[in-house]
This record gives structure tokens, C-alpha cells and sequence, in this order.
């Protein structure tokens, strides 16, 4: 059922003994190089970090250029408009988008997880189940009745996969990642170390107006109680796309009906929390404790900066920008930038800083105005 395949350490030795010059890595970048291109590169580091002259320095700014100077590398990539000594290195790549080229030497360089080839034998594997050539199922893992998993997927340790749930090829579910039951996750998905995918949504009734049904409307005071509490089941799922990575200790709830959406390509950091009925669109950013409540509508390439807060049924627009800790309490239209709390258009929210920020300025000034009036009244 699983062919052998390398392990991670056999990975880990390939790549030491693997023969990569600097012309190799300029080629990789399709970035221009100068100096000598046979230099052996072992290993990417910062300037401060090098110990060894096959060490590739990556220099993104400035102020790193000095640790070039008790280093012992003779070659580096260096972000454009960084200076660099004369003759200090033997070997230079220039590059234009310095993160972007980080992104792709860090692929180069990767380190793969160690994970050991087929099913390792404290694993629970149902025998319904379906695993693909190459999957790799590591210690205490559990994978349910009906389930499947795509070729090349590494399942860690401690890792449930529930019945009936759908794995994609070439995805990496980090230790302690829960799948729940009919989630279906895309190809290439990265979910690390105790994401739940799939839990129940926090969804209840009650028989009557309920204290939080009441607080939406304009009054200050509760006038009913909470009685009979009743849940809401979730018998819907979670469908992730492809490319789709969620961070540690993120939870993606599963939908009342139907599904909570996550499409391709979105990125979603640790802690983040999305609710019951969900869709978010394609290659979204969503950063660290950001909370989108119930029933949401995320556009395309919307980025939701850390602690921000989307109320249940708003939608954002495609490509808006969420600011960090802003408070989204009304939709957000395409293209739109907004901050603060409540969230407003961002050119707004910063006039209202500014001017929360000049009451101080204004209650001496009127201390000031209202002592020279005493004072006029006395004469």
C-alpha cells in the first residue's frame, strides 16, 4: 500500500552531499551574478550566523552589510541598493524583491520534516481507508473509516484524520492536527502543529428572544433571560482548497448545513479562529488572532491583519485590507482599506485618532479659556 520512499534524514543527506555552486542558486533566482559562479554553496545563513566560507549570506539591508566583516563566506545575495565592498566577496547575486527571492532560496535550501516511509506500527489505520503510493502515517496517528489520503501526503504523529474525511496529494498535516469527520482538504495543504478543522460551530437558540438577540438592537439595558439553551447541530463540513496552509492552534468550524469554504491559496495564521458558514475566497492572508464570526463572505486576495474581528453575516470585498485589531461591523466593499474600531475607511480612522488624540490638548485649552473669563468677570 505505501512503496518506500526516502526518509527525511535520507533526504537530509542527499542534500549534504548534493554539488550546488552560486551559478546554480543565480540560475534558481533568475537574478544577474557577478564574480566567480563556482563557488560551492552549502548552506543559507545571515552575515552574523556564517561559520563556514561555503555559507550563502543573505544580505536583505543595510545594516547586516557589517557582519560581513568577521565572516568567513565568499558569496552572498544581496537585495538591490545594498552596498557592498570591493572585493570583499568573491561572488554576488543582485535581486530586486529581496523577500520574494527569500521565499524561493528557502526552497532551495529546504529541510524536510523527518518522516519515516509508510505506516508506523502505533498507528490506527482503518482498513476502509485509503492511502496513496508514498503516504507516510507516523506514530499514534489515526486515520478513520472510509477515509482517504492522496499520494505523497505526510500524516505526523498524533494526527486524526476522521471518517470519511478527504486528504489531498503532497500535504503535510504537522503533530496533533485534527481533521474532522467528511472534511475534505485540497492538495498541497500545510496544517500545522493542533489546527481543528471541522469542530462543531458555536451555533444556539432559545425558545424565546434570547440576551444576545436583544443587544443588537438599540438598548442598554437586557429585559429577557437565556432559557432552555438548545445547540444548533453542525452536520455540514469543511472544504479546503488547494494550497491552502493553516497555522498552529487555528480552528476552522465546520458549517450548520452545507459547508464552511476555505478557497486556494489562503494563508491563515496561529490562532486564528473561523466560524460556522464561512466562505472565504482565494489567496487570502489572514493573520494571528484574527476572529471571523458566523456566516461571513470573504472576497479574493483579502488580507485580514492580526486581531482583527469580522461580525456574523458581513462580507469584505475583493483585494480589501483589514487593519490590525479593527473592529468590521459592516460590509467592506472591493478594494477598500479600513482600521480602527469600529472599523472605518482608513483615511477616516485616522482623522479620528488624531482627533481623540488633541482632547487632551483642547480640555487645558478650555481650563485655560474658562480661567480668563473668572478672571474678566472679577474685574
Amino acid at each position: 500500500m505505501n512503496p518506500a520512499r526516502p526518509t527525511a534524514a535520507q533526504a537530509h543527506s542527499e542534500q549534504a552531499t548534493q554539488h550546488r555552486t552560486l551559478a546554480d542558486v543565480a540560475v534558481a533566482l533568475d537574478a544577474p551574478l557577478t564574480g566567480d559562479g563556482q563557488i560551492e554553496i552549502g548552506e543559507i545563513v545571515h552575515p552574523r550566523m556564517a561559520t563556514h566560507e561555503t555559507d550563502l549570506a543573505f544580505v536583505m539591508d543595510q545594516g547586516a552589510v557589517a557582519a560581513l566583516d568577521d565572516s568567513p563566506v565568499r558569496a552572498a545575495v544581496v537585495a538591490d541598493g545594498i552596498d557592498i565592498p570591493e572585493d570583499r566577496l568573491a561572488g554576488v547575486i543582485r535581486v530586486a524583491n529581496a523577500r520574494y527571492a527569500l521565499a524561493i532560496l528557502l526552497d532551495i535550501f529546504d529541510k524536510p520534516v523527518h518522516a519515516a516511509a509508510g505506516i508506523h506500527p502505533s498507528a490506527v489505520v482503518d482498513p476502509s481507508a485509503t492511502l496513496g503510493d508514498g503516504v507516510s502515517v507516523g506514530p499514534l496517528a489515526y486515520i478513520g473509516p472510509g477515509a482517504a489520503v492522496g499520494s505523497g501526503t505526510v500524516i505526523m504523529a498524533q494526527v486524526t484524520v476522521g471518517a470519511g474525511a478527504r486528504i489531498g496529494a503532497d500535504s503535510l498535516l504537522h503533530p496533533g492536527a485534527r481533521v474532522g469527520e467528511r472534511v475534505i482538504v485540497g492538495d498541497r495543504a500545510i496544517i500545522q502543529h493542533n489546527a481543528s478543522i471541522g469542530a462543531d460551530g458555536f451555533s444556539y437558540v432559545t425558545p424565546s428572544e434570547a440576551s444576545f438577540e436583544q443587544a443588537k438592537w438599540r438598548t442598554d439595558k437586557v429585559t429577557v433571560q437565556n432559557q432552555a439553551i438548545r445547540r444548533i447541530n453542525s452536520i455540514g463540513t469543511v472544504v479546503l482548497g488547494n494550497d491552502v496552509e493553516v497555522g498552529a492552534n487555528a480552528a476552522i468550524d465546520r458549517a450548520n448545513l452545507g459547508a464552511t469554504v476555505i478557497g486556494d491559496g489562503t494563508k491563515i495564521d496561529n490562532l486564528v479562529m473561523i466560524g460556522h458558514n464561512n466562505r472565504i475566497g482565494s489567496n487570502c492572508l489572514i493573520s494571528g488572532h484574527v476572529g471571523i464570526s458566523g456566516s461571513c463572505r470573504i472576497g479574493d486576495r483579502v488580507v485580514l491583519a492580526g486581531r482583527a474581528g469580522i461580525a456574523d453575516h458581513v462580507s469584505v470585498g475583493d483585494d480589501a485590507v483589514v487593519g490590525a485589531g479593527a473592529g468590521v461591523w459592516r460590509d467592506v466593499d472591493d478594494k477598500q482599506i479600513v482600521a480602527g474600531y469600529p472599523a472605518l475607511p482608513k483615511s477616516e480612522a485616522i482623522k479620528r485618532e488624531t482627533n481623540i488624540g488633541g482632547i487632551g490638548r483642547m480640555i487645558r485649552d478650555l481650563g485655560d479659556l474658562k480661567r480668563r473669563i473668572a478672571a474678566l468677570e472679577k474685574k
